[in-house]
């Protein structure tokens, strides 16, 4: 009797701690990083246990050999840096999600130009007609003026991330402009667009380069053409997803 409890003590001692070992078996884990709700790309990823080294794809996707207890670093030039202890369920999931933070930048003491008629221009400062950068056209100039500027930022990822931000502050314009051209009512009425779909629909028109071209260029007949058949798709789309 004693014997039969001694070798079923053994027995669950030995699974106990082949089932520890599997747990410490280093594997190959995929993940993602994203940074609020955008995926990042060109994040440096090392685990500080094995120094093994991978980067996020266009996609904020990677993949790294690891095991249960390492510590993985992730790092880039305009993310806060972030570490992650591998866990049992890390390993048993396979996967992880990696949310970052972009870095605060110190913005420096701005003095407001009460009299606007006096400029850089008229001052002589920089010359008439000179091209004027939004925020972040400045950023992707500034991120690309010198050939080494290129290379770095290219290398850290950081033109990428900052060209998205000029297509995202261009698209915001662009809907702008379609809040203070179109009412309600012409959404529903005229296209037969339900008030529920409106902000949907807006953001469906700004992405279409036809219909930006007639924004930018003021030319609002062009710009009801366009909607009008953008709303017939947009309806079937709609349509679909029922």
């Amino acid at each position: 009797m004693k014997i039969n409890r001694f070798i079923s003590s053994s027995l669950l001692l030995l699974l106990v701690q082949l089932g520890f070992a599997q747990n410490k078996v280093s594997k190959e884990i995929s993940g993602q990083i994203f940074e609020q709700s955008t995926s990042v790309e060109s994040v440096n990823i090392i685990n500080n246990t094995t120094q093994v080294t991978a980067v996020s794809d266009a996609n904020g996707g990677f993949s790294i050999v690891a095991k249960e207890g390492d510590v993985l670093v992730f790092s880039a030039v305009n993310l806060e840096g972030y570490k992650k202890r591998i866990t049992a369920e890390d390993m048993n999931a396979g996967r992880i999600q990696i949310k970052m933070t972009a870095k605060e930048v110190e913005l420096k003491e701005v003095v407001v130009n009460e009299n606007a008629n006096i400029t850089a221009e008229n001052l002589g400062i920089i010359p008439y007609g000179q091209k004027k950068y939004t925020p972040a056209e400045r950023k992707v100039y500034t991120a690309t003026s010198t050939s080494v500027d290129k290379l770095l930022n290219k290398i850290s990822g950081r033109t990428a991330m900052l060209k998205k931000e000029v297509n995202v502050e261009k698209k915001e314009a662009l809907f702008r402009k379609m809040e203070y051209l179109f009412e309600e009512n012409y959404y529903t009425e005229r296209l037969r667009i339900p008030v529920a779909d409106i902000k949907g629909f807006q953001l469906y028109c700004v992405d279409d380069a036809d219909f930006a071209v007639s924004l930018n260029t003021k030319n609002k007949t062009m710009s009801m053409f366009l909607l009008t058949d953008l709303a017939r798709k947009y309806l079937i789309i709609l349509e679909n997803e029922k």
